[in-house]
């Protein structure tokens, strides 16, 4: 199996990443370090790693191409049978590998998606929390060879490095470049793409908030990643409608409306730049006008913000 690992300006968080996979319950692994333009020591860092072990090969980047454009490049040279990702600033749990492509040997299924958390700094060090409860609905229990029609809420889990593919099911898959939050259209295709795929309750991934709030998914507040995130939920919901997957679509309705929008309302309320809040009402109305939106359960009070 190969772990794509891209990277940019990492340098603090690499070696954690890095141990993360060398911990593994499993030793059957290769990763592809992925240094996407870094200016700091991101490249040094995994040059010596791959120095030191030979499953750990680098690709540079002369030049930052973005995360989809570095997954991408990675992606030209996969020749095992089972692929996946994880971001540089992040960590896999120790089975994590061992338990993914175990489910996929066992159920032949496309794909296999699992659990993650939120891993923040608490004035010490960075640690874990519980599985939030969107992403426990889209994994748990463990449902082998579904699909999105018989378990729309997975379309919550929508992020790249909770997931382990077959390659061959990435033959005609790749990722947005000169965007953020690329991974979220992709995940949707996935859902809908795919034979069959698996959910697993184990937690795979701790995904790291920042303490300097210097990643993108911290970044909301400036309108052009608010036009990207925008952006990402508007094609997913597309991919979702097209492929006749409405149930899906009610599924990612109700959630982008309780959590995705508040946030974003509250910081549209006193942005100084009025283009703000002009695109997240424009994004409100276009939801309301969706066929599945009478379906969405919507909270009274909620219901009543969206009109502000």
């Amino acid at each position: 199996m190969t772990v794509i690992v891209p990277g940019r300006d990492i340098a603090s968080y690499a070696p954690a990443a890095l141990d993360s996979l060398r911990a593994q319950t499993t030793t059957a692994w290769r990763a592809i370090l992925v240094d996407d333009g870094s200016a700091d020591d991101t490249g040094r860092i995994f040059e010596a790693a791959a120095s030191a072990d030979p499953r750990f090969t680098v690709l540079r980047h002369t030049e930052a191409r973005g995360l989809g454009g570095a997954r991408n490049a990675a992606l030209e040279l996969v020749d095992t049978e089972y692929l996946g990702f994880l971001d540089g600033d992040d960590e896999l749990t120790p089975a994590a590998l061992e338990r993914l492509t175990g489910t996929l040997a066992e159920t032949g299924s496309d794909f296999v998606a699992g659990a993650y958390v939120r891993s923040r700094w608490n004035g010490t060090q960075y640690a874990p929390g519980r599985v939030q409860p969107w992403v426990a609905a889209a994994t748990a229990p463990e449902r082998l060879g579904t699909t999105i029609f018989a378990h729309p809420a997975a379309s919550a889990n929508i992020v790249a490095w909770s997931k382990v593919s077959r390659t061959a099911f990435w033959h005609d898959l790749r990722f947005p470049e000169g965007v953020a939050y690329e991974d979220q259209i992709v995940a949707q295709r996935m859902y809908t793409t795919a034979r069959a795929f698996d959910v697993i309750p184990d937690t795979v991934v701790r995904w790291r908030l920042r303490e300097d709030g210097s990643s993108i998914t911290q970044g909301k507040h400036r309108l052009r990643v608010l036009r990207d995130y925008l952006a990402a939920l508007r094609g997913g919901i597309q991919v979702l409608h097209q492929a006749g997957a409405h149930a899906a679509v009610t599924a990612r309705l109700e959630l982008i409306l309780a959590m995705d929008l508040p946030p974003l309302q509250e910081i549209a309320g006193t942005h100084t730049d009025s283009a703000y809040p002009a695109a997240v009402r424009a994004f409100v109305q276009e939801l309301e006008a969706l066929p599945e939106f009478a379906d969405a359960r919507v909270d009274p009070t909620l219901a009543a913000a969206l009109r502000w």
